[in-house]
């Protein structure tokens, strides 16, 4: 990697961090267009392993708050959707996907906007997971559909089942990446040296996160989703 395509995706990885520590989601909207741009053959695997202690840490924070019960369904749909994000890999272009998702998150923004409060069932939480499988094991990105389905929550629920669902998501796409020989040792260094700001991000979130209340989060939820869809649309 070269040194100046570090000092880039390393501040993307400590704002990344700040963020979603802090909001439960953006890590991956922030860091992969980056990494994606300076060092594709960081994506999808480094964004993963770089998420996997990011929400580990997060879930525990938020233990005592997270809505255990739908992130079970969410997982269950993950599962499934895992080996869909294997199948896209192989047989849609990055382009088609990129479409496909960015209308469609922009159509569940819209819609979400002006539908009242809801509270998701089982059948939401599942169709959730096995978007969020196919969209984060394909792309590195998975925070949109989560976001949705938990946006009406308490924020500390929402970052916490956040976390968990995408820990467990992670593990799931890295053993499945493996198994298809995604996974290589000359993509250890970089991440190494990736760790640090990592961490001074999750640091920074500790505090910012106390300033953060359901309405703001609400509004962030739907601009953050509205506009991953368009950067898919035009990426």
């Amino acid at each position: 990697m070269l040194i100046e395509s570090f000092y880039f995706i390393a501040a993307a990885v400590a704002v990344g961090a700040l963020i979603q520590g802090t909001t439960g989601m953006g890590f991956a909207l922030i860091v992969a267009p980056v990494m994606g741009l300076l060092e594709p053959s960081l994506v999808p695997v480094t964004l993963l392993i770089l998420m996997l202690p990011l929400n580990a840490v997060v879930a525990w924070r938020e233990r005592a708050a997270i809505d255990f019960r739908g992130s079970s369904w969410i997982t269950l749909g993950r599962l499934f959707g895992t080996f869909g994000g294997i199948a896209v890999l192989f047989w849609l272009p990055l382009s088609q996907l990129n479409l496909l998702i960015g209308l469609s998150t922009i159509a569940a923004c819209l819609a979400t906007w002006l539908a009242p409060v809801f509270v998701p069932g089982r059948y939401a939480f599942v169709s959730t997971g096995v978007i969020t499988g196919i969209t984060e094991t394909a792309t590195g990105i998975g925070g949109p559909p989560l976001a949705l389905v938990y946006q009406h929550s308490p924020v500390a629920t929402l970052r916490g089942s956040v976390a968990l669902c995408f820990l467990v998501g992670e593990v799931v796409s890295l053993v499945v990446l493996a198994a298809g020989n995604h996974l290589h040792m000359d993509q250890l260094p970089p991440l190494l040296w990736l760790l640090p700001p990592l961490a001074v991000g999750l640091a920074a979130s500790h505090w910012a996160r106390k300033v953060l209340d359901d309405a703001r989060l609400r509004r962030f939820v739907l601009l953050f989703a509205f506009v991953s869809g368009l950067l898919l649309l035009f990426q």
